[in-house]
């Protein structure tokens, strides 16, 4: 029996997977993409719609269907359910949205580490506590450390006060941890940001004392003009005003007058003293007062 008519006709169907290109196409499989650099027919994307649709879709099958070869030609690795494909390491150089970040300063403890060869191991958030049969945090709300701040009995130490609240103290000491640890974290918040200022931490902190002292003695009704000096403290700098003798030269005192006169008559522009319409709002909420 002869089913080669069938077989061709059932071919016809599928459309071929060997793609011909006049110049060899160019592909990244690191980042799944194909450059094809042959020209395009112009007769084509200048005739109907219909036609010039239909020959960007076959342009798009085609690259997608060299790209799916490629893809098929790599290297690959079987599992239970699939294959997997291994890909290359990309050739293409992107630009970046962004600009690279800058590396973050090491705190304390991490240059202590460094020193010390202390290298950080990933370890369980939660242990198996066997007087539960759970397994619970570490740390945090219902954690292990938790435990010892809610006890039935807690033995008083021989050099404390037998009458003194053992559960109190116990609150009191890990309040003070705390408030260490948040010291600890915003001193090398203060250091990293020095860091990147390019400034020594202490440098940093000493103008940061200086800046609140001088914003303090201005709260002042004097503006910290009586306030006592404090040693190494820095001189305020502001701006002085200076005023014209009582008693001085008449010519001086007519020529500052008659410029005055000069520059108002000269009528109201951007360098203009005079501001009419300023002067003339507050004349007539003078005359509303009044009322």
């Amino acid at each position: 029996m002869d089913v080669s008519g069938i077989l061709d006709e059932h071919k016809s169907k599928f459309k071929p997977i060997q793609v011909d290109r006049l110049i060899p196409v160019e592909f990244d499989m690191g980042l799944l993409s194909c450059y094809d650099m042959n020209m395009l027919d112009e007769k084509k994307l200048r005739s109907s719609p219909t036609a010039r649709n239909n020959y960007l879709k076959e342009l798009s099958r085609e690259g997608a269907q060299l790209l799916i070869n490629e893809l098929f030609s790599l290297p690959t690795t079987v599992d239970e359910d699939s294959y997997y494909a291994t890909l290359p390491k990309p050739t293409t150089v992107l630009p970046r949205e962004k600009p690279v970040p800058k590396e973050k300063p090491m705190t304390r403890w991490e240059k202590f580490a460094k020193i010390k060869g202390i290298q950080k191991r990933k370890s369980s958030g939660k242990v198996f506590d066997e007087a539960t049969g759970e397994w619970r945090r570490k740390y945090g709300f219902k954690g292990v450390n938790n435990d010892d701040q809610k006890p039935w009995l807690i033995e008083v130490p021989g050099s404390a006060d037998p009458y003194q609240d053992q559960y109190k103290v116990r609150r009191e000491e890990k309040k003070e941890r705390i408030e260490k640890n948040k010291r600890r974290s915003q001193r090398n918040y203060e250091e990293r940001v020095a860091v990147e200022k390019g400034m020594k931490p202490h440098e940093m902190r000493k103008r940061e004392l200086q800046k609140a002292l001088v914003l303090s003695k201005q709260s002042t009704a004097s503006l910290g003009k009586f306030d006592e000096k404090l040693k190494g403290e820095p001189k305020i700098k502001g701006v002085k005003r200076k005023f014209d003798p009582l008693v001085g030269s008449a010519d001086k005192e007519k020529s500052k007058n008659m410029d005055i006169l000069n520059k108002v008559n000269k009528g109201v522009t951007k360098s203009s003293v005079l501001n009419v319409r300023k002067a003339q709002r507050a004349m007539n909420n003078a005359k509303r007062g009044k009322k």
